[in-house]
């Protein structure tokens, strides 16, 4: 089980929040084929949505070294955000990184008011899915039009506590 992570508001097009931002996006590319989630068609998921006033990017630290990072972005319907961009450096897989990863996002989204989050995967990240599954989010249908995703979740977020 890894160390408590330390979270800190990031950008993904900045400093470690880029780094890593690349990294997952080589690792994309490489599992899907060369796809380009940044191509024209995909859902958005840049520096402008993933700001706020309704977005954010998280990088997680471990002893002072970036480890992850994901992004909260607002879908604009019913209280709902997306959780995007998600990323674990390869070498803190399997440590329990990728939970607190997901629970700071979940605890970031409540701050921000939104009552539901959504993600997404492809049929190629079955580790993602399972944390995913194991973390309470439900399959849902599509709701993003993301071609390379096979896999759609949501998870009702409780009221952030006073």
């Amino acid at each position: 089980m890894a160390d408590p992570v330390e979270f800190r508001p990031g950008q993904i097009d900045q400093g470690d929040g880029r780094a890593l931002a690349t990294a997952m996006l080589a690792e994309i590319s490489e599992i899907y084929g060369g796809v380009d989630l940044d191509a024209p068609g995909l859902p958005k998921a840049g520096p402008s949505e993933l700001s706020p006033p309704g977005g954010t990017f998280l990088v997680g630290y471990l002893d002072g070294a970036p480890v992850c990072c994901g992004g909260i972005k607002d879908l604009h319907a019913d209280g709902a955000c997306e959780f995007k961009r998600m990323y674990v450096v390869p070498e803190q897989r399997g440590r329990g990184v990728a939970r607190q990863l997901l629970s700071a996002m979940e605890a970031e989204a409540r701050r921000m008011g939104y009552r539901l989050a959504r993600l997404d995967t492809g049929d190629r990240q079955p580790a993602a899915q399972h944390v995913y599954l194991s973390s309470g989010f439900q399959p849902i249908h599509n709701f993003n039009d993301n071609p390379v995703a096979s896999w759609f979740g949501e998870k009702p977020l409780a009221p952030a506590p006073d």
